[in-house]
């Protein structure tokens, strides 16, 4: 009687709450598969959702991108033929690169009735021999950038740098021999940076890509030199640039002393043009009468 009237409190207070029970599971929510083999993600929910509940599968990818796998009970249309539901669970019959990523199980029966569960998948593909970016020569006191990048390895490599065949370690300072070295190593990018080189920077160096899906692969040694500023390029430089200069400037003078230079055209004068109108005079004398002097007009052009 006791168990009984403890069994009915608790329904009464759970309806008068309004909580449920709805929960939705798999029995493994890190699946990890070898790429072009075929694997099963899992997905259970609890009898709170009844008979006819809807079960639906998302996919989102490495960059954030999501689309459904699943929809209203069907594969749609990109994973047909690779895709088909057994129950509430997804199988995929031969998995590739492009579907790493994590896949959700959405489960819902009405209003308010929803549940789901994450289940992440790592397509299992060894790394490719690296690209590697290795400066043939640089400065003393220039940043000196060694790249490596493996795009094919999943899960996405880790990366190991040689120099001299002797494994850099990833934090110098820690490592008898290398307490010294300036340089800054980038486990994930790949990336190898000194910041100021030196001469003792030079070497051979490569890089090793590494994951848990098959052997490490590397790329071809490539030798970095380092080299002191040239001063005496830089000076003999600068005398031939005068050099030049000078022979230009004589070239000049020589070509205008012997008349092979065009001459500045001479501006000249615009003639003056005065026009001076005919006198009219009454009779038949050229010249005014009685030698009285009058003033005749003229214009000037």
């Amino acid at each position: 009687m006791f168990s009984t009237g403890l069994v009915s409190v608790a329904l009464f207070f759970l309806s008068a709450t309004g909580v449920r029970g709805f929960s939705v599971t798999t029995s493994n929510n890190n699946v990890r598969v070898k790429e072009n083999e075929g694997t099963d993600l899992t997905c259970s929910y609890s009898a709170d959702f009844g008979s006819n509940a809807r079960v639906e599968w998302k996919f989102k990818d490495m960059k954030g991108s999501q689309t459904y796998v699943v929809f209203d009970g069907k594969p749609t249309q990109p994973y047909a033929g690779r895709v088909t539901m057994y129950g509430n669970n997804l199988r995929i019959s031969k998995v590739t690169r492009k579907d790493n990523g994590v896949y959700d199980c959405e489960v819902s029966a009405g209003e308010g009735q929803f549940g789901e569960v994450r289940v992440q998948l790592t397509v299992m593909v060894p790394p490719s021999p690296p690209m590697c970016r290795v400066p043939s020569s640089v400065t003393t006191g220039k940043v000196a950038m060694l790249t490596c990048h493996d795009g094919d390895g999943s899960p996405p490599p880790t990366y190991k740098w040689y120099k001299n065949n002797i494994l850099m370690p990833a934090d110098p300072s820690k490592i008898a021999g290398f307490q010294n070295a300036t340089y800054r190593l980038n486990a994930v990018s790949g990336n190898l940076e000194y910041p100021a080189v030196t001469k003792m920077d030079s070497g051979q160096y490569y890089c090793e890509a590494v994951n848990d899906a098959g052997p490490p692969q590397r790329c071809k040694g490539l030798k970095m030199e380092v080299r002191d500023v040239n001063t005496g390029g830089i000076v003999a430089g600068v005398i031939v640039a005068l050099l030049l200069l000078l022979l230009l400037g004589l070239g000049i003078w020589y070509a205008h002393k012997k008349g092979y230079l065009p001459k500045k055209a001479e501006s000249k004068p615009k003639p003056s043009v005065v026009y001076q109108p005919t006198s009219l005079h009454s009779g038949d004398g050229g010249d005014d009468e009685d030698g009285e002097f009058k003033q005749k007009s003229s214009f000037v052009v």
